[in-house]
């Protein structure tokens, strides 16, 4: 008989325009960090089922990683400020879908404007190639992580064949699901920021 133990692992964000509205609706445990020897509240992540509770902090008495470990799913509620700007959920579509001017990356104060990489222009032309596309925006937001910085400044098609490898040395990188997703948000906000340039002319 096979008595193996199957772990589940994830890995979940779940963006807000504002966390705290939604928590306040919601039964959760706020999750923990271990900073210094000590356990801290974690900035962002949350549990909506029972926890193993410190009862003089009211967070989870065990770090998020050991938490994991056991089988205790943490879910990262993120704010996201772009998302006060849009009305309600079919202009999210129109703005999400809706072919962004590619171009307008590389005017330098329209990229500073923009969530994500705005602080990143510089390593942006770098690249020999554009950002053109969703899957080269998620490929670029990868490769601003420490874990990729080494592959800034070669071709896209060298870039995609160890992008979303793991770092062996365990260095901070973006998770290919995770880059696809800010992508998109990017495109969000580059669409946003067109529209509201055409309006105020």
């Amino acid at each position: 008989m096979n008595n193996t133990t199957k772990h589940f692992s994830s890995d979940i964000d779940i963006d807000f325009a504002n966390r705290d509205q939604i928590l306040s609706l919601l039964k959760s445990t706020p999750a923990s960090i271990t900073r210094d020897d000590k356990l801290s509240k974690h900035a962002t992540g949350v549990y909506l089922t029972d926890v193993p509770l410190d009862p003089f902090t009211g967070y989870a008495s065990l770090d998020y990683q050991v938490a994991d470990e056991l089988g205790y799913i943490k879910l990262d509620f993120l704010n996201v400020n772009l998302y006060q700007q849009i009305e309600n959920e079919a202009e999210l579509d129109r703005l999400m879908t809706q072919e962004p001017d590619w171009a307008k990356l590389y005017e330098p104060t329209f990229c500073a404007q923009l969530m994500h990489i705005g602080n990143h222009y510089n390593t942006l032309i770098r690249m020999p190639e554009a950002v053109n596309s969703i899957p080269r925006m998620a490929m670029f937001l990868s490769v601003i992580r420490p874990a990729k910085r080494s592959l800034i400044g070669l071709p896209w098609a060298e870039v995609a064949k160890t992008v979303w490898e793991p770092d062996a040395n365990g260095a901070y990188a973006f998770k290919r699901s995770h880059s696809v997703a800010y992508s998109h948000l990017v495109v969000v906000h580059m669409n946003l920021l067109a529209e509201q340039e055409r309006n105020s002319v």
